[in-house]
């Protein structure tokens, strides 16, 4: 029995595991990510009209996303540490030039034009403002001291504050989110965390002050949709008459009537959640909520793996901001929390999140792979 198994201890890897090993790509997650994006094109089908067109364009773009995300899993996590400085320089070098001269869509200036195409900037600082921080504090004894958090808090507020005033206060909660994550998984004391919390609520009167118009109908419509059923309220009641129509088992795919009638606008985008609850009910949400808690649960288990403070720090810094994607997405179609366009992840149509989160996966994996399989 001894020799059976050492015979097969020395038997060579298989041609997958040897693909897999070279591309530096862990099955769990990479599993998850593909359901999750092969749930997109069911979903959006119906969303959107059953149109394939948009079928095609979501297709394009996860097939660049994972691209991308192969090609950071193959770089070595060393390399993502010694250029996170300057990879945060430049991110917050071109939100300046946004603010100065942007392109205006939709009231908001978030777009940089260079010619040949147009991105946003801020989609760049989601991943390399918890890299800086993560950079920062793992030069330090951990848990951080006070001069550590007051400089890290720095480097957070800095971009979150050129993101707001785009305006884009969604892309501003998840890049606030992935550097609070970083000082969470530093070992911040919960002591201080409801400090944080107990002034934010005593800055709500400042900070209700300095909110633009539309920011403020927001909070109200939040409080009480009913009070303007036929304009600000619009949608969120929408969302809940869709939500609650899917009951338990829902009406089956196809079968959103909230959708097609054009009763729920956003439908293929931000509020693609209340298609999805409409269509599959109850059971299907907990489906696609186990299916998000498999991903942030696998991407816990590579930041607890990892090698290194940096490593770890990062790695649950993305965690979180995944997380804190799913949670804002779902909690504002639902109805308990403001509506600030945060698109539920993998799933809504668009394409900057998606890169942006599969590029942040791919640092996940490089984290992983190049711990586990170490060059010969």
């Amino acid at each position: 029995m001894k020799t059976e198994t050492r015979r097969e201890q020395l038997q060579p890897p298989s041609l997958l595991g040897n693909i897999l090993r070279k591309l530096h790509i862990d099955i769990p997650l990479f599993i998850g990510l593909v359901f999750t994006s092969l749930l997109s094109f069911i979903i959006l089908y119906s969303a959107g009209g059953q149109e394939t067109g948009i079928l095609l364009r979501q297709a394009a773009r996860i097939g660049l996303a994972f691209v991308l995300m192969a090609v950071l899993a193959h770089i070595d996590p060393h390399q993502f540490k010694r250029y996170s400085t300057l990879l945060f320089n430049i991110g917050i070098f071109l939100l300046i030039a946004v603010l100065i001269m942007g392109q205006i869509g939709k009231g908001a200036q978030r777009w940089l034009d260079i010619g040949f195409f147009r991105f946003q900037p801020s989609e760049m600082i989601k991943i390399t403002t918890p890299m800086m921080i993560a950079w920062y504090l793992a030069e330090h004894p951990l848990p951080p001291k006070s001069k550590q958090l007051f400089i890290a808090s720095l480097l957070t507020i800095i971009p979150t504050l050129l993101i707001a005033k785009q305006p884009d206060l969604g892309t501003a909660l998840l890049v606030a989110s992935s550097g609070a994550g970083v000082l969470f998984f530093a070992g911040l004391s919960w002591r201080f965390i409801l400090a944080i919390v107990a002034a934010l609520s005593g800055m709500a009167p400042v900070l209700w002050h300095f909110m633009r118009g539309y920011q403020r109908d927001r909070v109200l419509t939040l409080l009480n949709p009913e009070a303007d059923p036929l304009g600000r309220g619009y949608h969120i009641i929408q969302s809940k008459i869709a939500i609650g129509s899917g009951g338990i088992y829902g009406k089956g795919w196809l079968g959103s009537t909230q959708s097609e009638l054009d009763f729920l606008p956003e439908s293929s985008t931000d509020f693609v959640f209340a298609v999805f609850a409409e269509e599959f009910g109850l059971f299907g949400c907990l489906g696609l909520l186990s299916l998000y808690l498999l991903i942030i649960g696998r991407c816990l288990y590579i930041a607890a793996r990892a090698q290194d403070t940096y490593s770890r720090l990062l790695a649950g810094s993305l965690a979180f901001t995944f997380f804190v994607y799913v949670f804002v997405n779902i909690g504002m179609v639902i109805g308990i929390l403001p509506v600030v366009g945060v698109p539920l992840p993998l799933i809504s149509y668009g394409g900057t999140s998606i890169v942006t989160l599969l590029a942040g996966f791919g640092i996940l994996m490089s984290i992983h792979t190049h711990r586990t399989f170490l060059p010969n």
